[in-house]
């Protein structure tokens, strides 16, 4: 759909999720916060789009992704529903706008689809939010499931480490993804999980499992678009590959700019009117 109204089906739908794992193609995601950005992944060909509540790290400066509201994830939603004609588009449910009730969760869920027109929502955590998954999905709203390392849990689990490395653990994750899928996921995110861990959840499973940090045996996988064209300082996961370093040129371009501004040499003739 557009702002106006008018519908715009997603070019890459809801059904291209299974075809590509049925196919044995890899499902390519990546997240981002602004019109200017999802312009040029919706030119790159990505199949999906997440409006990550890494935004919150990435873009507005918190800590964590913790004090990330609803009104802050729609707005930047929308502005990424403007850049995206092609990709599916996912807005990620943050922290306290789902875990209260199922009412709230089928509410918010509602708002990434009315106003910013996702074709979807993500939620974080495993069997304990089953309830919410089948509420949303009844509602009508598919949903992304996504287990492992999940940062909105980071002050129950300890911080950013990997999960799943004990039998009991992994044996929990294999779990949770399997009650996901019976929910009605239809596709799960695994971050930050031990590749062998992976590939044993990826064979349960009918549907996409995408990695993040989660090793090679996975239906497709997802970066934080920050953290690949190295734009986000403050740390970089182990799992995270550097395509560029757009920060260092940002950098250098603005150096370059205020000094020839301070030496008359910008504008130029070519630059006046």
């Amino acid at each position: 759909m557009s702002e106006k109204g008018n519908e715009m089906p997603e070019k890459f739908s809801i059904l291209d999720f299974a075809k590509k794992k049925q196919n044995n193609e890899k499902i390519i995601m990546l997240t981002a916060t602004d019109y200017s950005f999802a312009v040029l992944l919706d030119k790159s060909g990505v199949d999906a789009v997440l409006v990550g509540d890494s935004l919150g790290m990435v873009s507005l400066g918190y800590d964590n992704t913790i004090p990330v509201t609803m009104d802050e994830m729609i707005h930047h939603a929308k502005a990424v529903r403007r850049g995206i004609k092609n990709a599916f588009l996912i807005g990620d449910m943050p922290f306290m706008s789902y875990e209260a009730s199922d009412e709230d969760a089928v509410k918010n869920a509602g708002r990434f689809l009315k106003e910013a027109y996702c074709g979807a929502v993500k939620l974080e955590g495993g069997i304990e939010i089953i309830s919410r998954v089948k509420a949303i999905k009844e509602a009508g709203i598919p949903v992304l499931g996504h287990i492992g390392l999940t940062p909105q849990r980071i002050s129950n689990i300890g911080g950013y480490k990997v999960q799943g490395r004990l039998p009991k653990d992994a044996e929990k994750l294999e779990n949770d993804a399997k009650a996901l899928e019976d929910a009605g996921c239809f596709a799960i995110i695994i971050e930050c999980v031990p590749s062998d861990v992976t590939a044993k959840i990826k064979k349960s499973l009918k549907i996409p499992l995408i990695g993040i940090g989660a090793g090679q045996d996975t239906d497709g996988q997802i970066l934080v678009l920050h953290d690949l064209i190295g734009l986000y300082d403050r740390f970089t996961p182990k799992f995270v590959k550097k395509y560029a370093t757009l920060g260092d040129e940002i950098i250098k371009a603005v150096l370059t700019f205020k000094e020839e501004v301070e030496k008359g040499l910008f504008p130029s003739e070519g630059n006046s009117f």
